[in-house]
């Protein structure tokens, strides 16, 4: 998109403003690192917008103290831009055994998403960080076709960030927009750990 112009205009009938402030669906995944990283970039840019900004993390422990949420957290305290609500499903999934079924977990990741259906529909927020919602959809806790048309038929301008590696075909085709990560060289692969200020 050289200068910022789009390489066509779609005769959809929409007025160049009306094209532009239409919400969009966003998809970051793929094996490389960054997915959630440029999704709570997207929450920085709404929050000096002023948008209120509702973050739903499902795999990342709930014990975790990652640096992105205490910086959103003290920015959405401040009073200067939006406002920022954060919920962790549970004690986290994914890579870490924690006490609980594989059914419970299921539950959990459900009830996440009815709460997010809920503030959909009552427009609650401006930008939705949906953090790692790729898994309970692979793992089949979660309905892709009810996501996909949740997500479709949400009601005015409210933007939406999906992370996560694999995601189904049927979310990248109702997406509007898609980057998928991929890792050429991460410093794991010569046996470094995650480590403060870079991993979180």
């Amino acid at each position: 998109m050289p200068q910022g112009k789009p390489v066509s205009v779609p005769e959809d009938g929409l007025t160049t403003r009306q094209r532009r402030t239409r919400p969009l669906l966003i998809v970051h995944t793929g094996p490389g690192k960054g997915k959630s990283t440029a999704a709570f970039g997207l929450a920085l840019r709404a929050w000096n917008q002023g948008w209120p900004i509702g973050v739903f993390q499902f795999v990342k422990s709930a014990k975790w103290r990652i640096g992105e949420e205490r910086a959103l957290r003290v920015l959405g305290d401040s009073g200067e831009g939006g406002t920022v609500s954060w919920h962790k499903m549970g004690e986290g999934w994914s890579w870490i055994q924690r006490p609980g079924s594989e059914e419970d977990h299921a539950a959990d990741a459900r009830e996440g998403w009815e709460q997010i259906k809920r503030d959909l529909a009552a427009e609650t927020f401006r930008l939705y960080v949906l953090d790692e919602f790729t898994y309970p959809m692979k793992w089949g806790w979660i309905d892709v076709d009810e996501v996909v048309r949740t997500l479709a038929e949400r009601p005015g301008s409210q933007h939406v960030v999906v992370t996560g590696r694999d995601a189904d075909s049927r979310l990248l085709e109702a997406a509007d927009l898609v980057t998928e990560m991929g890792k050429v060289k991460h410093p794991m692969d010569a046996g470094q750990k995650g480590q403060k200020g870079i991993e979180w």
